[in-house]
């Protein structure tokens, strides 16, 4: 798919990697080699999902991508989750951890997890 096509769901994934604090988490040596791999765990399990039921060249990885992290979003918005403006990550919460996994399987070009 286009740029075009997958402009929001980037935007969108973009914002939330901002609030979430992505790009700076995720800096080799910054977390610990268990916290990484409790990310990359949660990557592997969203990639198993999201392949299921939708034909590879239907919708870009964004949408894809974006989608699953709005109806995650909504529905622990809805049970009273907020993102923590700190967040101790060796004792992250599941939901934080799944919204990073998302965030850094939308990142294009992006290398393996490395502690």
């Amino acid at each position: 798919m286009s740029g075009w096509t997958d402009f929001p769901a980037r935007r969108f994934l973009d914002r939330l990697s901002d609030e979430l604090g992505v790009a700076a988490v995720l800096a080799p040596g910054v977390l610990a080699p268990g916290v990484l791999a409790a990310i990359d765990q949660h990557g592997a399990a969203v990639r198993d999902i999201l392949a299921f039921g939708v034909p590879a060249a239907a919708v870009a990885g964004a949408v894809l991508l974006a989608g699953y992290a709005k109806g995650v979003l909504d529905e622990a918005k809805a049970q009273g989750w907020a993102p923590r403006a700190i967040v101790d990550w060796a004792n992250a919460d599941w939901l934080t951890l799944r919204l990073v996994a998302v965030c850094h399987l939308a990142r294009r070009d992006e290398p393996a997890l490395e502690a």
